[in-house]
């Protein structure tokens, strides 16, 4: 194939892309509109049923008019036609008379003379049709077919087949009509018209005459097109009109609920002394008047809220600090008893053991109080600087081997070979694999940890998998609630305070990060932390997926495995021969 062949139709492709994408691109504004607009829809529907209305009555209205101005028309033509009917048999019934009249041309090109009684009829005729060129009129007769006798150029094509046939099976007098094209000798275009014939009443040397009347409907067609065009224009205005009715209405009502929303919005927004105005007394203005009610009692509860928790959290750290005092007098004691303990007796080293641990945990437990009324108060922040990720991770690890050990448990690292840089608080990263090391630790059943560090252009993330008890469904999001335990039954082995994944899903988000847990029942659990490389950029995606890979594959695999049974397994063993 020619280049040049290729660049076209590869041109003709790149158009048609755009093409595609500026039509669905029309087409979700259009959908966006029409889902977001409660007065589009009003006046698109009211439109929709006014074209149909108007549509139907239209229609009926001119089928109305066309019947009504036919029938009009048949009835004067029928009693033109019975006139000329009798003025022509006066004419056949009687004999020549001397008289000469006007010689009028026959359908055949013959010339129509003399003073035989059917010239006097022709003769008659013409005078009466072509003054006003109302109609024509044509007499044949069966017994000589191609000769015909006509008041005007009017082709005999004129009168159909199907209608000579009708006017020969029915009595004399009575009368055929049709309704079709009028042909002229001279006109290209037909003309649209009504045939009457009749087979005439004569006997002797006059007997098997048929005279038909071709009357043009131009005149009504005009008449009814212009009718036809003043009702379509008038159909148009009607529903533009009630397109403009259902628009001011509509906007008569959605205009308040406009404004309710708009008010709702920046009430949700925090602006907690926006209020609508009231107008009149309708059913609108009530909904204006229980809105405002509405956002006076939802204010009064959020203050009422706001000290509540003002003073709890003014409790706990006014508790947290007042304690730090006897609690360090406390310490110092316990820091005595605890050196000396080898000189007690072996129920009193115990206790000043206990005493020491439990210390340990109480000194924890406050901290973490303290911590947690700084983010209630808002007073958190971040001492950002560029951190290798991998580091904080091996810190951590660092830290939480001695527990490991206790409890048999080791780590699995698995850390990229370059450097996974971040801007980050260390200390608080390193705060939070601290807490999920220990969970993992605790939960993990004395089973290998895998600890994962992942990276791409816009994120860090670091994910800790444990293959313990796992979680149940909708445990996920509860683990990081303060003092929250999957079982209550189940004691601390590690002296856990119950804050410490809450703390750290506020540091995660301190960061502008995500702290996400994953867990099965039987599988383990992972939890995994997602933080951004930029300090304040957002967070759109993580390197590392929440499920663990095996986890994954393993679903895949089952999804898509089909076992097939051969006839003998099928058969509980035993071949069929």
């Amino acid at each position: 194939m020619p280049s040049s062949q290729k660049r076209h139709r590869r041109t003709l492709r790149q158009v048609m892309r755009g093409v595609r994408r500026r039509a669905r691109r029309a087409a979700g504004s259009v959908r966006r509109a029409w889902r977001r607009s409660l007065q589009l829809r009003v006046v698109t529907s009211t439109m929709v049923i006014s074209i149909a209305v108007v549509a139907v009555l239209g229609v009926f209205l001119m089928q109305q008019i066309i019947a009504t101005t036919l029938e009009a028309r048949e009835r004067a033509a029928k009693s033109e036609a019975l006139a000329d009917r009798i003025a022509v048999l006066g004419y056949l019934n009687q004999p020549p008379g001397d008289s000469a009249k006007p010689s009028v041309d026959s359908g055949d090109g013959l010339q129509r003379g003399g003073d035989s009684p059917l010239s006097r009829a022709m003769n008659a005729l013409a005078e009466r049709a072509e003054p006003a060129a109302r109609y024509s009129v044509i007499i044949r007769n069966d017994s000589r077919p191609g000769e015909f006798l006509a008041t005007t150029n009017i082709d005999e094509s004129s009168v159909p087949a199907g209608l000579r046939d009708e006017v020969a099976k029915k009595e004399a007098g009575e009368d055929s009509i049709h309704y079709g094209d009028l042909y002229y000798e001279g006109r290209r275009e037909p003309v649209r018209g009504m045939v009457i014939g009749t087979r005439l009443d004569t006997s002797g040397s006059m007997s098997g005459y048929e005279i038909y009347h071709m009357i043009p409907l131009d005149k009504e067609e005009q008449t009814l097109n212009s009718v036809l065009r003043m009702l379509v224009a008038v159909g148009v205005a009607l529903v533009l009109l009630l397109a403009a009715v259902a628009s001011l209405v509509t906007r008569q009502v959605v205009t308040p609920v406009r404004l309710a929303r708009q008010a709702a919005e920046r009430l949700a927004a925090g602006r907690l002394d926006e209020r609508l105005k009231v107008r009149g007394e309708d059913d609108l203005a009530r909904l204006a008047t229980s809105f405002n009610e509405m956002a006076a009692n939802l204010a009064l509860k959020i203050h009422q809220l706001e000290e509540l928790s003002h003073v709890q959290r003014q409790f706990v750290s006014d508790v947290s600090h007042e304690l730090r005092t006897p609690l360090t007098t406390v310490r110092m004691a316990a820091d005595l008893l605890y050196d000396a303990r080898e000189d007690f007796d072996p129920m009193a080293a115990r206790s000043a053991e206990l005493m020491q641990n439990q210390l340990n945990r109480f000194e924890s437990m406050l901290a973490d109080l303290l911590e947690i009324s700084r983010y209630d108060a808002g007073a958190a922040e971040l001492d950002v600087e560029p951190v290798d990720v991998r580091d904080v991770v091996l810190r951590a690890v660092a830290d939480s081997e001695a527990l490991a050990e206790r409890h048999s448990t080791r780590f699995d690292l698995r850390l990229p070979g370059e450097p996974c840089m971040a801007e980050m608080d260390s200390r608080r990263v390193e705060r939070i694999l601290r807490n999920l090391l220990f969970n993992a630790i605790e939960h993990g059943e004395g089973r290998d940890i895998i600890v994962s560090v992942g990276a791409d252009r816009d994120a860090v993330a670091v994910a800790v998998r444990d293959h313990g008890v796992g979680l149940k469904p909708g445990e996920e999001n509860m683990v990081f609630d303060r003092f929250w335990r999957a079982d209550p039954s189940r004691a601390r082995t590690i002296g856990g305070t119950g804050l410490g994944l809450a703390i750290s899903r506020e540091d995660a988000m301190l960061h502008g990060g995500w702290l996400q847990a994953w867990g099965a029942q039987g599988e383990g659990s992972q939890f995994r932390l997602s933080l951004p490389r930029m300090a304040g950029a957002p967070l759109r995606g993580s390197p590392l997926s929440l499920v663990p890979p095996e986890v994954e594959m393993r679903r895949t695999w089952r999804g898509h495995m089909t076992p097939v049974l051969s006839p003998a397994v099928a058969n509980g063993g035993d071949d069929a021969d």
